[in-house]
């Protein structure tokens, strides 16, 4: 399904907020959205892929790196993990690497820049918790649609009108 940010704002400006414009598209999908699953990890990504390794239809994965820029939070292979699980993206406050792959990949995968240097993996990250970043604060449940124009964010799910 393709999201159109500007007509979901257009039809629905009271319900959803925008985050502030910072990310990138790096996925083989340029349009994305489902409901929120976030994890909260600094430079380990266990529990990204403990996440991705569970089925994700109709969920986008919110990943909140605290805006790091020193390693990368996904890479190909959970990304084709997520893929085959069925997940519709992924969002990182922070790092990605692979960037030619991700792009052939078919999930929608949005992230702050292109790293090369993996991370630790100590198995320390939050999951399902709020995570509050870009000028706003995701929950889990809530809904996330991201195209090149930007993402936003809205607490119910949305529907273009026909």
């Amino acid at each position: 399904m393709r999201y159109l940010t500007p007509d979901l704002c257009d039809a629905y400006p009271d319900q959803v907020q925008v985050l502030e414009p910072m990310f990138l598209n790096f996925g083989g999908r340029d349009t994305f959205g489902g409901q929120i699953v976030t994890v909260k990890c600094f430079e380990d990504n266990s529990r990204v892929k403990e996440l991705v390794e569970q089925h994700g239809a109709g969920k986008v994965l919110v990943v909140d790196g605290g805006g790091s820029l020193r390693r990368a939070l996904l890479g190909d292979l959970l990304a084709e993990k997520a893929a085959r699980n069925g997940w519709q993206g992924v969002l990182v406050y922070g790092c990605v690497r692979d960037v030619d792959v991700l792009a052939q990949i078919d999930l929608g995968v949005q992230a702050l820049a292109a790293h090369p240097m993996k991370t630790d993996k100590r198995g320390i990250g939050d999951v399902g918790v709020p995570v509050t970043f870009a000028g706003v604060t995701l929950r889990p449940g809530e809904f996330i649609y991201a195209d090149n124009n930007g993402v936003i964010l809205s607490p119910v799910a949305l529907s273009l009108p026909e």
